[in-house]
């Protein structure tokens, strides 16, 4: 008789020891993994495609409330739409990718976010983008959760950690150049030309899906309950205190990547005075602070020292940059200008490189067999907790940017809080054989 989904979630997770060797993979797994950069580009492309979506529409914003003749507030809801479309499909999918494999509902969210970004293109008012972003988010949350299982999947231990740090390269070049890409269609069209583009980028992600992606779980390792089944192994992964704290602690640390997000447009350029190419050099520039941070994680400390000791640190670095981001803004050393200021975003960034990869390489580590399920709670609880503080960073208007860096510290701390007080690496050292 067949594990039920609680049974093996709790078989694999609940535990405090450390993750020993898998057992040999499956055939169909191990030809995926053969197929090395093609399976790289695939899924980074998978992780890519939200962010597109979200950052390749911001410079159209304005053209939208005029073309539709809609309020500024009510077109900010398109984004709205989009982010929560995001957080909420990934607790459908990932579910379901548990139940039916990865390939069927991977290509069915594809598909349907292709049909979603086309019917965006010709949306006539307002309140259709908004009901069709929000299909399109759903949608696109396909790509982030089932990406993650298939790591999951296909890899364990340090070699998890490692491709995670390898996907970061890939996927976090996609918020750096979508405003880019999105500027650049608008020179040549309008904003419907923007979900045109979209659209083409999704059918041909589709197609390579379809074609290349192999199937990475077996049969024989797939859930064979419902709904209730995929809600009890949810809740049992709750449940696992070290597996909650990895999640939490993700989850905050990418609220205060996301508050920078949201603010720093206006703190780079309003406050501080400098012009849109200094702010989008800037943007630049901490971007490949992350992406550099990520691969050295990848290639040079995971196998070498502890992903917790690593974690432990990129955390205390943020905490520390956050810290002196709130000193400078509230005056404490005068009137620092933005060179300070922006060396401080810079080391804010760059120690996310270390934070995010771990953080789901040690959460994923202990979800062998509900990986889906654990994908979609990492991705929902981040866009849920960075939604929340990213409207906070602007709350005392547009004169300080003490919001934003208290919103920064406070997830920071909280990150490293949730780290030490749940997941307990010490704990997990000592119970290591």
């Amino acid at each position: 008789m067949p594990e039920s989904g609680v049974s093996r979630a709790q078989h694999v997770h609940i535990t405090d020891t450390a993750p020993v060797t898998s057992p040999p993979r499956p055939t169909a797994t191990a030809a995926a993994r053969r197929t090395g950069l093609l399976v790289t580009l695939v899924l980074g492309g998978l992780t890519a495609l939200p962010p597109l979506s979200m950052d390749m529409y911001l410079p159209a914003l304005p053209a939208v409330t005029d073309a539709l003749h809609a309020p500024a507030s009510t077109v900010q809801l398109t984004l709205t739409a989009c982010l929560t479309g995001m957080a909420l499909g990934q607790v459908v999918v990932g579910p379901m990718s548990d139940r039916w494999g990865r390939r069927r509902p991977l290509l069915l969210g594809m598909i349907i976010y292709v049909f979603a970004t086309a019917i965006c293109v010709f949306a006539p008012t307002v309140e259709l983008l908004i009901g069709f972003r929000l299909l399109q988010g759903l949608a696109g949350a396909a790509g982030i959760v089932i990406a993650r299982a298939v790591v999951r999947d296909m890899y364990d231990g340090m070699e998890m950690a490692r491709f995670f740090s390898t996907l970061m390269l890939i996927s976090g070049v996609a918020p750096v150049i979508a405003p880019v890409i999105g500027g650049q269609v608008l020179r040549l069209t309008d904003w419907r030309g923007i979900f045109a583009v979209l659209t083409v980028v999704g059918t041909l992600l589709t197609l390579v899906v379809w074609k290349w992606l192999r199937e990475t779980l077996p049969p024989e390792e797939r859930h064979t309950g419902g709904i209730g089944d995929a809600l009890r192994t949810m809740r049992a992964l709750l449940a696992d205190r070290v597996f909650t704290g990895y999640m939490i602690a993700g989850s905050l640390a990418f609220a205060a990547l996301f508050a920078y997000v949201s603010a720093s447009p206006f703190v780079v350029q309003e406050i501080y005075g400098a012009s849109p190419q200094t702010f989008s050099m800037l943007f630049g520039i901490n971007s490949i602070g992350l992406i550099a941070v990520g691969q050295i994680n990848g290639k040079i400390l995971v196998g070498r020292i502890s992903l917790d000791k690593a974690l432990g640190f990129g955390l205390s670095v943020i905490v520390l940059a956050a810290t002196a981001l709130l000193l400078m803004t509230s005056g404490v050393f005068g009137d620092v200008g933005l060179v300070p200021v922006a060396a401080g975003l810079f080391v804010l960034m760059s120690a996310m490189g270390l934070a995010m990869p771990n953080t789901n390489a040690q959460a994923l580590m202990r979800t062998k067999h509900a990986a889906g399920s654990a994908s979609a709670l990492l991705g929902t609880s981040s866009f849920l907790i960075g939604a929340i503080a990213s409207p906070l960073v602007g709350i005392a208007g547009e004169a300080t940017a003490v919001p934003m860096a208290v919103v920064q510290l406070v997830c920071a701390v909280g990150a490293m809080g949730c780290f030490l007080a749940l997941c307990r690496p010490w704990q997990q050292v000592a119970a290591r054989p």
